[in-house]
């Protein structure tokens, strides 16, 4: 048996991670796995292994459960595969992320964090159909920069706003296309050599959203929540959640607030988690943990490969 060491956090992929056919080979290796899909497509109405393996995955509502189911199923493939989840552990996921990693905790069940999630996609691809916004990563740049550019913006009756903060370097922004527009011309006078379109259907985490948000607090007031069992790390404090009293409007807020991820990361490493665990799809958190947090062990659950190489990294 390989035992997590102490003080591991375990983090959950988001939207924009997938790929086809992902989560194939444990698919066809653990019953666990299978189970998760399979309730998965009960849920959402479609079959979600048949959408990923077709490689139907541009729409929020595919995307949305897919990688949600992605991210649980590679936990249980790698408790059944001798990785032993230990008390000593904090979870935290990057946007959709944090449902799964609200699954984990306890504080919703496998089929509550479905239910949020056809519901979570649903409204968003409403408003993506309804917003002529969008969204840019700003590379190379710290994030000081970057907020005093959207300031400038706004004060020319633009709106974008910086929305993701991924690494030291790398910051999301989101807005108006006019604003997104403006802030490229700006940044790029500060210096800013790399500000990349993103291929997203709206300005997601930015305030264009709030309207989706309010839809989305009233339609999810019938389901359960619990008080984590774990330590949460929230994407809108940037801080470990203390605060349990109201997870509809908690996620309702999630959606139109920033991605606070180097804050959580930082915040993490205070705590003395000093091992990161990435599950679901890619490698994008473990990146954005190499860039941000020094003298830590990192490692991706996504694939038979990468489980056996995790078995090393986690003694």
């Amino acid at each position: 048996m390989v035992n997590i060491m102490t003080k591991t956090a375990l983090l959950f992929s988001g939207q924009g991670s997938q790929y086809a056919e992902m989560g194939k080979e444990l698919v066809e290796r653990f019953t666990c796995v299978r189970e998760v899909f399979t309730l998965g497509s009960e849920i959402i109405g479609f079959n979600l292994r048949e959408k990923i393996d077709n490689g139907e995955l541009e729409s929020t509502l595919v995307v949305q459960p897919a990688v949600f189911a992605m991210s649980v199923a590679a936990l249980y493939a790698a408790r059944e595969s001798g990785i032993v989840v230990s008390e000593h552990l904090s979870v935290a996921g990057h946007s959709l992320g944090e449902y799964a990693a609200l699954v984990v905790c306890g504080a919703v069940t496998l089929e509550n964090g479905f239910n949020l999630l056809k519901i979570r996609s649903e409204v968003m691809h409403k408003a993506a159909q309804n917003s002529k916004g969008g969204m840019a990563a700003v590379l190379g740049c710290e994030s000081a920069v970057v907020e005093k550019v959207c300031l400038a913006v706004k004060k020319l009756d633009e709106y974008v706003e910086a929305v993701n903060y991924n690494s030291p370097k790398q910051t999301v922004i989101a807005g108006t296309d006019e604003g997104l527009s403006k802030a490229e011309e700006l940044l790029k006078a500060e210096g800013v050599k790399k500000v990349i379109r993103l291929k997203v259907a709206a300005a997601f985490h930015s305030a264009l959203m709030k309207e989706a948000a309010e839809e989305f607090k009233e339609r999810i007031a019938g389901i359960s929540f619990k008080t984590p069992e774990i330590p949460f790390y929230s994407n809108v404090t940037g801080n470990m959640l203390n605060d349990f009293s109201d997870f509809p409007e908690y996620l309702a807020r999630h959606i139109y607030s920033p991605v606070r991820f180097t804050d959580q990361l930082h915040a993490m490493r205070r705590d003395g988690f000093n091992t990161f665990a990435e599950f679901g799809p890619g490698k994008v958190l473990s990146g954005l943990v190499g860039k941000t947090l020094t003298e830590v062990k990192i490692c991706n659950i996504e694939d038979l490969k990468s489980l056996e190489t995790a078995k090393e990294v986690l003694k």
